[in-house]
C-alpha cells in the first residue's frame, strides 16, 4: 500500500478533504495523513460540506507537518501555494502540488460560503479520482527529515 501526505497552510480544510476522499475512493491502494504548516482547527463549513458526501471529519484534528518528521511517504502533495513555498524540505525530491480555493477566506452569507466550500470539496474529489485511482503513479519514496 502506497503512502501519501497532503499538506496545506493549516490543515482545515484541503488538506483533510483530500485525506478523506483518498482514504475512501482509493483507500485499499492507498493510505493518506495530512498536516498543516501552520495547524489551526477543521473549518465547520469543510466538515459539514464533506458530511453531506458521507464522510465525517469533524472528530479530525489539525495536524504539524513536524508530527511527520521522519517517515517515510511514497508521495507528498501541498494542496496550496503558502504551504508548497513554505515545504521546501524535500531537496531532490519529487513531490505533487496543486492548488485549490482556501475555503477560509470565503465570504458572504453561510449559504453563500458553502456553495463555494461545496464547489472545492467536488473539485479536490475529482483531482483524487482522477490523479491517484485512475493513474500509474511513478513508485518513488519520500522521507521528511
Amino acid at each position: 500500500m502506497k503512502t501519501v501526505l497532503f499538506i496545506c497552510t493549516h490543515n482545515s480544510a484541503r488538506s483533510q478533504m483530500a485525506e478523506a476522499f483518498l482514504n475512501k475512493l482509493c483507500g485499499d491502494q492507498y493510505q493518506a495523513k495530512s498536516a498543516g504548516v501552520i495547524p489551526t482547527q477543521i473549518n465547520p463549513y469543510v466538515s459539514m460540506a464533506m458530511a453531506e458526501v458521507g464522510l465525517d471529519i469533524s472528530g479530525n484534528r489539525s495536524k504539524s507537518i513536524t508530527e511527520f518528521q521522519g517517515q517515510t511517504f511514497d508521495f507528498v502533495v501541498t494542496v496550496c501555494d503558502l504551504a508548497r513555498e513554505a515545504c521546501p524540505f524535500f531537496p531532490g525530491k519529487t513531490e505533487m502540488h496543486k492548488t485549490f480555493n482556501d475555503p477560509s477566506s470565503f465570504k458572504g452569507t453561510d449559504e453563500e460560503i458553502m456553495v463555494k466550500v461545496r464547489q472545492v470539496r467536488d473539485d479536490i474529489q475529482n483531482w483524487v479520482k482522477e490523479t491517484f485511482c485512475k493513474s500509474n503513479l511513478p513508485k518513488q519514496t519520500l522521507t521528511l527529515p
